[in-house]
């Protein structure tokens, strides 16, 4: 299928980076006294990257489920935000949409959210391809690592950095195809500033509003400079 040969390449780095994360994870579970098939079906029906790894402490420690559920919320806020900028994009999706929503991680937003396949391509299912070959690599590495952890010892120190070292490849492959690069600095320049202000654990949902209030006030400014051209 075209869509699916078309969608693959652009998964890459996304595949190398998930197999690593999903498979710390299993082994962890595995580490944790969790069997083999909870780290997949977590993947499977849970599919939350970093708060997978939040819930291991969740589990073992048997936390109150109402401390547990703002925890969460604080840690996907972020999904809020650019959730919403995919609107347009999923907008006449169909019966792909629900699945397209739910499979929205930060890498694959990443890939998607400058993509446009050539004319001849469908693109709902391009998107619908890279969405769930992101989802594959990352319970197929949970799987994995699940199994793995029943037989091997493993120190996992350091295994986490592989989620910042996959930020960084996409981000340097959007800024090498990328037309222009004033959304990418406002990103960096805006995350830095609240990084700055309100320290690691409270920069990311202020980074968030701050990048999204730009980008919709640029958004808006060239719709209006377009109106009286």
């Amino acid at each position: 299928m075209a869509a699916l040969r078309y969608a693959f390449p652009k998964t890459a780095p996304v595949m190398a980076g998930y197999l690593v994360l999903g498979a710390a994870y299993g082994i962890l579970m595995s580490e944790k006294g969790f069997g083999i098939w909870w780290p997949l079906i977590i993947s499977v029906f849970v599919y939350a990257g970093s708060l997978q790894y939040l819930g291991i402490t969740f589990f073992v420690a048997l936390v109150n489920p109402w401390y547990a559920f703002f925890m969460s919320l604080m840690l996907n806020a972020r999904h809020l935000f650019y959730g919403i900028s995919m609107l347009d994009k999923y907008r006449e999706a169909g019966k792909l949409k629900p699945y397209l929503i739910f499979a929205l991680t930060d890498e694959t937003f990443s890939v998607l959210c400058n993509e446009e396949p050539p004319k001849d391509i469908p693109k709902y299912m391009v998107y619908f391809f890279v969405s769930l070959l992101d989802h594959i690599y990352w319970s197929l590495g949970a799987f994995l690592g699940a199994i793995a952890g029943t037989m091997i010892s493993f120190d996992t120190a350091g295994m986490d950095f592989a989620l910042t070292a996959l930020f960084v490849v996409i981000f340097v492959d959007q800024w090498k195809s990328g037309k222009g690069h004033w959304s990418a600095l406002t990103g960096v320049l805006a995350s830095a500033l609240c990084l700055k202000v309100f320290g690691q654990n409270g920069f990311i949902v202020s980074a968030m509003i701050v990048i999204l209030g730009l980008i919709t006030s640029a958004y808006y400014m060239e719709k209006r400079k377009e109106k009286q051209s």
